[in-house]
């Protein structure tokens, strides 16, 4: 008996493996599950870092993307219009490539453990990293041929950077994600430009990997080795839907891979950016960053990303007045998980590993804030009721089970009325980090919740407060 049942597990094993088989269609990688960590996770930390962190510099503008100051390479350094071909010249000279800057990246002052406890008290689940951007440059001592000498462990800083990260995140009980560039400036084409690249075509000339070698001998050696290496929980690709399909870049190929054999496969969850035709498709999730998607349309689970500044790396231009307040990122992040989203946060540590000041103050605040209503954010889902005005207070719903949280983003000495199903009956009424009774009563499908009158020394936390309403 006893071997029968074995037999039959094994069997019934056997079977479960065999169904989770996914081929290189569409059609089959998008019935995969995503895994359940990502919907409960609701907050994580982008992380910019770089060879562009050494110049870090780029005019501020209010247009959408335009501050990025990552893009140095391919919107500051030669550009006559804002300002970065004269700057570039002025500190730099007329001849310094932005190459040049590889051997000043030394993050001499980098403390993966500083940066992984700051994560931890900002109440993040997870945290993503810039393998690699744009530019080409690796964070990793990646085996790539066309990488020598452009890797953080030939030059630079001479250190693992993504493996440091990595463990230190992980040792502080968070997740590891890894961003990738799919092209690089330095050899992938595109149709975006008048000249067919973003950055000067002499150093295509002069860097470019061939095209022929460039997915087979490259891309998808390079995506491997950091999944075997590292199992990353999260692969953020980027750029690739800008001009290339899934043939191209064999997506299709690399994700099958990825679902059926990869070290971390029932873990990894991956976006929407690897090919043409993929955002808002395909993928385990959507991205939306600075608000570019209209994540109404989305069918899957998204993340929207930001920086604390209108920079995605540190930009030295940026001023006070150009980072988001605390209260703005945290009605951000209210607003992004009750329509069922996540938030990524992104920071932009300077050349030599520092996360600005400003940063650790923005993160730090968000902390204190979940510390006190994370009940309302973490393992919730999308309600039913959309986020309503009531006076000059926005009201934002999320749910647990039989519990409906209301988070309201300012403080009102009155009576607040909710909207509720009437087919639901209410149980009872608390405010998370308020230990008083709260008193309420139900007219329709209206609920009435009488606002403690609490001095700013007795409020639980600042900028937002939850109030929790369990069902019958």
């Amino acid at each position: 008996m006893k071997r029968l049942i074995i037999v039959a597990i094994f069997l019934v094993l056997g079977m479960v493996m065999k169904a989770q088989k996914y081929e290189p269609t569409w059609n089959s990688l998008d019935k995969r599950e995503i895994p359940e960590w990502f919907k409960d996770a609701k907050f994580g930390i982008f992380i910019h870092w770089g060879v562009y962190s050494v110049p870090s510099w780029r005019k501020v503008e209010s247009a959408r993307y335009a501050s990025y100051a990552e893009w140095y390479y391919a919107r500051v350094m030669n550009n006559k219009e804002n300002g970065g071909y004269d700057f570039h010249r002025k500190n730099y000279g007329e001849k310094f490539e932005y190459r040049d800057f590889a051997p000043m990246f030394k993050a001499e002052l980098f403390d993966p453990d500083f940066w992984a406890e700051t994560f931890k008290q900002s109440g993040a689940k997870y945290v993503v990293l810039t393998s690699k951007h744009h530019d080409g440059f690796c964070l990793w001592p990646t085996k790539s041929i066309y990488k020598r000498n452009w890797n953080s462990m030939d030059i630079g800083p001479k250190r693992d950077l993504v493996g440091e990260i990595a463990k230190a995140v992980r040792n502080k009980g968070m997740r590891m994600g890894l961003y990738y560039s799919i092209p690089e400036w330095e050899s992938i084409s595109t149709g975006r430009t008048k000249t067919g690249y973003y950055i000067d075509t002499m150093m295509v000339k002069k860097y470019r990997i061939p095209l022929d070698k460039y997915v087979d001998n490259h891309l998808i050696p390079q995506l491997k080795e950091l999944v075997t290496q590292y199992q990353p929980s999260v692969i953020f690709s980027d750029a690739g839907e800008w001009d290339f399909g899934p043939e191209f870049w064999k997506t299709r190929e690399f994700l099958a891979w990825l679902y059926n054999e990869a070290p971390n496969k029932g873990e990894v969850v991956v976006n929407d950016r690897f090919c043409k035709g993929m955002p808002g498709k395909h993928g385990d999730y959507f991205s939306s960053e600075y608000k570019d998607a209209d994540s109404s349309q989305f069918h899957k689970y998204w993340e929207e990303s930001r920086g604390i500044g209108g920079s995605y790396g540190y930009n030295r231009a940026e001023n006070l007045s150009d980072y988001s307040t605390s209260e703005k990122l945290i009605h951000e992040f209210i607003d992004i998980v009750s329509r069922g989203g996540n938030f990524l946060l992104n920071v932009g540590p300077t050349a030599d590993g520092l996360i600005p000041v400003i940063m650790q103050e923005r993160l730090i605040d968000i902390g204190k804030w979940l510390n006190v209503n994370g009940e309302a954010i973490y393992e919730t889902r999308r309600n039913t009721l959309t986020d309503e005005q009531f006076k000059e207070c926005k009201v934002y719903y999320t749910k647990k089970g039989k519990i409906i949280y209301a988070i309201i983003t300012s403080w009102l000495n009155d009576n607040i009325e909710l909207t509720i199903n009437e087919k639901e009956k209410i149980k009872s009424v608390k405010m998370l980090g308020y230990n008083g009774d709260i008193k309420w009563s139900v007219k329709g499908q209206k609920l009435i919740v009488s606002i403690p009158p609490l001095t700013i020394n007795l409020l639980p936390c600042m900028h937002a407060w939850s109030f929790k309403i369990e069902l019958e």
